[in-house]
């Protein structure tokens, strides 16, 4: 089949940033944030982002680019038609339906919460009432679901339509409504009369607090923050054309998942040190039940209360949009490149397989609630076997791969455009590769258990 390309380099900065970032930017960071002590994990963040997330991302670019087919292809081609390897080309396909199964599901209540924020849904209500609705609504074994179909209709009808009609136009679209919204945020979280506190947890250092566990959930949240290791971005890579330059566009990429990590510290942190009580290190339930709260408590019920709630959520709504659509088009390139199906009908299929496994992890925390295999239900399981297991073996796999069985010249090749560009950066890059990157990534697979 005639292979697409992004129309413009733009376009697949935007395409390769949405992919990049996610929900996790917006609630694992701040949450690893608070939880870490502040601005001496993000100072150590940054630097692993650097040292782990650009270069192994950059490798995921490099083996796209150069194959310009499926994942699959991609490693069998590379490796010298060594079959070993073409497996290893199938695990992001079954990544990517799980992954996006569960992730579909809190992607839906993000839309959920527009909704609500919408429609002044929040106004009112005690923190008991909003921490009661939520359970309410994640146990009910219609409404998710409906929120979940919507958000994967949308994934599927922007990936039916191909490169440049559906992911770059939709990136191109998205990205700058997320940046839109993280500026209002972030100009009204400054307003509130806890700013300067929650401004100072997030930029002033206490490296008293900084402990081997800090750097270790400091180089784990580099690593999942960019998504490395499931092969989205290896997938985009394959609609780079030959004249971009793979570390430069690495680096934009990763500037932009950091900022909007940062800008959503700028948000949280302030909103809830602006609440007398509040820790900076709720976890997950932040931004589902205690954040809705703030925002009552911080703003009033006032128009700015209605804005802030409503951009905040609309944020988190384009952020699983633009991060779910690499995760669909992973799945539906396989079958379009390896089985020969329309890019439609693949859309479609995928779509529905991801819509009943979805199924099955929504209800899992309703009436299958005590329903669960090796002690975990279904929504938990899949994490743990994409976030825990394929994430960190994949991304090991692909430095072993490119630092020590692709044969060097190619990967030269690729850094430098065919030696039309100068990368004195290029030793560095191949002895992270080759050394430092699994030896860190082997220690973030130890530390998870």
């Amino acid at each position: 089949m005639e292979q697409e390309n992004f129309g413009s380099k733009i376009g697949a900065i935007l395409a390769a940033a949405g992919s990049a970032v996610g929900l996790g930017n917006i609630w694992r960071f701040p949450t690893e944030t608070g939880n870490n002590g502040g601005a001496a994990f993000l100072l150590i963040y940054i630097g692993f982002m650097l040292l782990l997330g650009v270069p192994i991302m950059v490798s995921e670019f490099v083996i796209g680019r150069h194959s310009q087919t499926s994942v699959s292809q991609s490693f069998f081609k590379m490796s010298g038609g060594k079959k070993g390897w073409k497996l290893m080309g199938l695990i992001p396909v079954v990544a990517g339906f799980l992954v996006l199964s569960y992730y579909a599901v809190v992607a839906g209540w993000t839309l959920y919460y527009a909704f609500l924020a919408g429609i002044d849904g929040f106004a009112g209500k005690t923190p008991d009432e909003i921490g009661t609705a939520f359970q309410s609504f994640c146990a009910d074994p219609i409404n998710p679901l409906i929120w979940m179909a919507i958000i994967l209709v949308i994934n599927g009808l922007i990936v039916a339509l191909g490169v440049q009609k559906g992911i770059e136009r939709g990136a191109k679209i998205m990205m700058p409504l997320l940046f839109i919204f993280i500026i209002i945020l972030v100009a009204c979280s400054f307003t509130l009369p806890g700013a300067e506190a929650g401004l100072q947890f997030l930029f002033h250092p206490d490296f008293s607090k900084v402990t081997g566990q800090t750097l270790l959930n400091a180089m784990g949240q580099a690593f999942f923050s960019l998504s490395v290791g499931l092969c989205c971005l290896c997938t985009y890579a394959t609609y780079f054309k030959k004249d971009v330059n793979l570390m430069q566009d690495g680096l934009q990429v990763a500037t932009i998942d950091t900022l909007v990590a940062i800008c959503a510290g700028l948000i949280i942190f302030p909103a809830v040190f602006s609440i007398t009580g509040l820790a900076p290190s709720q976890g997950p339930s932040l931004v589902f039940v205690t954040l809705p709260n703030v925002f009552q408590q911080a703003f009033g019920s006032s128009i700015v209360a209605y804005i802030f709630s409503l951009c905040f959520y609309l944020l988190l709504v384009m952020a699983a949009l633009t991060s779910s659509i690499s995760m669909l088009e992973m799945i539906v390139a396989y079958f379009c490149q390896e089985r020969h199906i329309s890019r439609p009908v693949a859309s479609i299929g995928a779509t529905i397989v991801c819509l009943i496994l979805g199924t099955f992890c929504s209800l899992s925390f309703g009436i299958w609630k005590d329903d669960t295999l090796f002690g975990m239900g279904f929504f938990d399981l899949f994490d743990f076997i994409v976030a825990k297991l394929i994430m960190p073996i994949g991304g090991m796999l692909i430095c072993v791969f490119l630092g020590w069985i692709v044969d060097e010249k190619v990967l030269r090749a690729e850094i430098t455009n065919m030696g039309t560009l100068r990368a004195p950066y290029y030793p560095v890059f191949r002895f992270i590769i080759r050394y430092l990157a699994p030896i860190c990534i082997l220690l973030i697979f130890i530390s998870q258990f």
